[in-house]
Parts: structure tokens; sequence; C-alpha cells
């Protein structure tokens, strides 16, 4: 498996990296994240930029994240419009999705963009290129909040991503039992081990879920989502807490 080195962090070497969402409705409250993340111990800041009631004004979207770019210099920032469809706050047309997300790659303000992988092959692949053509890397998700998926089709729908050219595949799967779970951890390492060129992002969400937060130095999955002020998926675990614990998972691993 190949690492990705942004801003000097290396995903998929060592332990895993946290990722932290903000998810603030106005500049005000988004930057007063930002701010109290400036003495939090994360690697990657997640602009949850469906939450942001200004979203249909891009000047207004631009302002913000060159605001967070100037408080947060030397985290790779991670912008992300989550559709209603994969559990986001919006409903918004595959046009203007499109069109935010070029229009945030063209900016230099992001280091990461993340494109739901179902929203069509030619599409994904589009936006894709725009990405890398201005050293964007891309994220290609998906999330299934009413149930988790067989192990195959969850291998399938990570290989796809990685298809499609996508620096890093993530998926994110609700568990209904323990075996759920175990479902989710089985298609990671079997995803990391055989067919994984890049580093992978994989969950299961809810209480239930949280074991596979925290254990991706054992089953492949590169990165996780923790807490701060706001959560912005079922399960999150604080971020000081995940720190600790995969600080401690890693260190008695080696």
């Amino acid at each position: 498996m190949k690492t990705i080195t942004i801003k000097g962090l290396e995903i998929g070497l060592g332990a895993p990296k946290i990722i932290v969402p903000v998810v603030g409705k106005t500049e005000a409250e988004l930057l007063d994240e930002i701010k109290f993340l400036q003495s939090i111990d994360f690697d990657v800041l997640e602009w949850r930029v469906d939450h942001f009631t200004q979203v249909d004004d891009i000047n207004a979207v631009k302002q913000v994240a060159k605001q967070i770019r100037e408080l947060l210099p030397n985290k790779p920032i991670l912008f992300t419009f989550r559709t209603a469809n994969e559990g986001g706050v919006k409903p918004w047309p595959l046009a203007s999705y499109i069109e935010l997300n070029k229009q945030m790659v063209h900016s230099g303000l992001i280091d990461l963009i993340d494109v739901e992988v179902f929203i069509g092959d030619e599409y994904v692949k589009e936006m894709i290129h725009v990405a890398h053509k201005h050293n964007v890397f891309v994220v290609a998700s998906n999330h299934d909040f009413d149930k988790t998926p067989p192990k195959s089709d969850i291998i399938y729908r990570l290989r796809k991503m990685q298809d499609l050219g996508a620096d890093i595949p993530k998926i994110a799967v609700m568990p209904k039992t323990t075996d759920d779970v175990l479902t989710l951890l089985a298609a990671t390492t079997e995803m990391n081990e055989n067919y994984a060129e890049k580093p992978i992002i994989t969950m299961s969400m809810a209480g239930l879920g949280a074991i596979s937060r925290v254990s991706g130095i054992t089953f492949g999955s590169s990165m996780t989502f923790g807490a701060a002020k706001n959560a912005s998926a079922p399960g999150q675990l604080d971020v000081k807490e995940l720190r600790y614990i995969l600080d401690v998972l890693y260190r008695s691993k080696a």
C-alpha cells in the first residue's frame, strides 16, 4: 500500500491519523470551533460545509476557508459537502455540488475534497481529474446509515473508488449487530491485505461500532474521525481520548 503525504503528514504509516470535523452554521460559530482546535492534538481538519448556512454563496465560503487556513496553517484541510442522500443536512442539486467543489479546488485554500462515489462515474472521474490538476487530494466516500452491506459489497465499493482514481477510499456503515461490526472489520482487513494500493478509511458507526474507530492499526483503516466541540456522525469519540487510545494500541503493536 502506498502512503500519501500532505503537509508533512504521511497517511498510511504509523498510527491512524485523526480527522476532526467542524460543523458550525455561521462564520462566527466556525471560527469559534477553529480557535478551540488550535489547542487540540489532531491531524486533519474537515470542514463539513453542508452545515454552513451561506454555502450557496461561494464568496462567503472562500472567505471562511481563507480564515481557517490562516488559523491552522499547518493542518491539511478536507472540504466536505455531504449530500442529504448520504447523511448530510441539506438537499443540494448535483450541478451545484460539482461546481462548489470545483470552485474550492481552484481556490488553493484546501488540501483535500470529499467526493461521493455514487454520484455517477463520469462526474467522479471529472472531479478527481480537476482536483489532481490543482494538487488537491480526493477522499472518495460512501455512507450507509441504514445497514452494513455484505463484506464482498464493502470491498467492491472501496475497490471502485480506488479504480476511479481516488487517493483515499472511505466507507462508513451502520451496524445492527456485533456481527455487522465484524463484517466491516473483516472487509477492511481483506481490502487492506489483498487489494489496497492507497490508504483506506473504514468505520462502523454509532456506539456499537466504536471499536472500528480505534482499531485501524490492526485491521488497516488509516484514518479515523474524532469529535472536539461537535460530532458530525454517530459514534465519534472525543478527540483527546481517541488520541490516547490510538497511541496505546500503536505502542502495543510495535
